[in-house]
């Protein structure tokens, strides 16, 4: 009899040591904490045909990673090919291949076909709705979990995995009591289960509610940092309820600090580290030489594999002043456009004039980005991203609209802001002066 994990799903050759080792690697995958990569080497070396522990290993390894980490799950991918498997297991591979070719969309439609054939397949759900994040699908980040709930109940383990993205998924659709709800009760499941408390996060940042979000972040600090790979984000997060509530020393004190204190190469920590800097940069706040830093680490990471990484790259080099490496990031853009794989449609419709709108303020050519702002930030989301992670769009927009001398639109654009994100009128105030 074959192997399962702890959701009863056939794991072929696996031992039941390789199946323990790869059950407590998935559960910290959906925490975002611990050292899953162990846990899964360990795994595969007890049985080398263990294919669901080479599929861990890729999925852990190829998203909002750096060069190196995304060759081993290359490795992983190609050790998984020829190893027999179930169909469900099959799928997973096929996914895999789809993520390495760049066809987010295709691996994203794979794993919803398990899922529905397997609503209890957590990694399928997590990872599909990675993909739905990547190529910004606001609905299946909801629906793809909404679909699998009838087989879930709260006994079953990983169930507060199902609520946290269940939670992510109804904030990013606005539905924002029900997810702080389904949130919350994640992390009462599970206090370490950081996309569960970065979904609540969402919440207060969409309502304005910054108090509340410095309060919730602080409230229980060691469950979401501890051996988290995801605790950037959420301080990044924590840094943006300061920022709002007009505590730029606080934010730059975290920026110093957790978020970019160790240099990481990592693409999702690199994209949090210039986002927070852009954004105090189009408030005015000198952040001294902290952008020369970060512009040689973006120098240094692989480009033109996804646009919304490679947008952050654009505001680190314009930032800093980069702005020969901010065209040299242009002309990759416009090679990217004729390539296989969806990026090239997420360079063509939000990534390439966004970054020409970029380099343009870098130019102070104020008027021409303000245009192309304008034409991008409705489609903006075809690119990935949460809606708090493309705010930025719409404060660079404000900025360049006053830049440019075009008041009635920064104050039409502020005036907007004040309904979209309320109390946050002081944000498009500190922008546009």
């Amino acid at each position: 009899m074959s192997a399962r994990d702890h959701q009863n799903l056939p794991l072929t050759a696996a031992s039941s040591v390789a199946a323990d080792h790869y059950s407590k690697a998935l559960n910290a995958y959906h925490c975002y904490a611990g050292d899953p990569a162990v846990l899964l080497q360990a795994a595969c070396a007890d049985s080398p045909g263990f294919v669901m522990g080479y599929a861990l290993t890729a999925y852990l390894t190829l998203i909002g990673s750096n060069a190196e980490m995304q060759a081993i799950g290359v490795q992983a991918y190609e050790a998984a090919l020829a190893l027999p498997a179930t169909e469900r297991e099959r799928g997973h591979v096929k996914a895999i291949g789809h993520l390495i070719a760049g066809e987010y969309h295709a691996a994203g439609r794979v794993l919803e076909d398990i899922a529905i054939e397997n609503p209890r397949d957590v990694l399928a759900l997590q990872v599909g709705q990675l993909m739905d994040f990547s190529t910004g699908d606001t609905r299946m980040l909801r629906d793809r979990i909404a679909r699998a709930l009838p087989a879930w109940s709260s006994d079953m383990p990983g169930y507060h995995a199902v609520l946290g993205m269940l939670a992510f998924g109804l904030e990013e659709n606005a539905d924002y009591a029900r997810a702080e709800a389904a949130g919350r009760e994640a992390v009462h499941l599970e206090p370490r289960n950081g996309w569960a408390w970065h979904a609540v996060t969402h919440v207060c940042e969409m309502q304005g509610r910054r108090h509340d979000g410095v309060a919730w972040l602080k409230s229980d600090v060691e469950a979401w940092t501890h051996e988290s790979f995801f605790q950037v984000h959420n301080w990044w997060h924590l840094a943006l309820f300061h920022l709002g509530l007009g505590e730029a020393d606080r934010a730059l004190a975290l920026y110093d600090g957790p978020i970019n204190g160790g240099r990481s190469n990592m693409a999702l920590d690199l994209v949090d580290a210039s986002a927070l800097l852009w954004r105090l940069h189009l408030q005015g706040v000198d952040v001294g030489e902290r952008w020369d830093a970060l512009t040689g680490l973006w120098s240094a990471a692989s480009q033109g594999a996804y646009a919304f990484d490679d947008s952050h790259a654009m505001m680190a080099f314009v930032g800093g002043g980069q702005l020969n490496a901010a065209r040299e990031l242009l002309a990759l853009q416009k090679s990217v456009v004729s390539q296989t794989g969806d990026n090239a449609t997420f360079v063509a419709d939000v990534g390439l004039p966004l970054m020409q709108a970029l380099l343009a303020i870098g130019d102070q050519r104020f008027g021409e980005a303000t245009d192309l702002l304008r034409s991008v930030r409705s489609r903006s989301a075809r690119f990935g991203g949460s809606h708090a992670q493309r705010d930025v769009i719409d404060l660079t927009l404000i900025k360049a609209a006053a830049q440019s001398g075009q008041n009635d639109l920064a104050n039409s654009l502020r005036a907007e802001r004040s309904i979209a994100f309320p109390n946050d009128n002081d944000i498009g105030q500190r922008v546009a002066a």
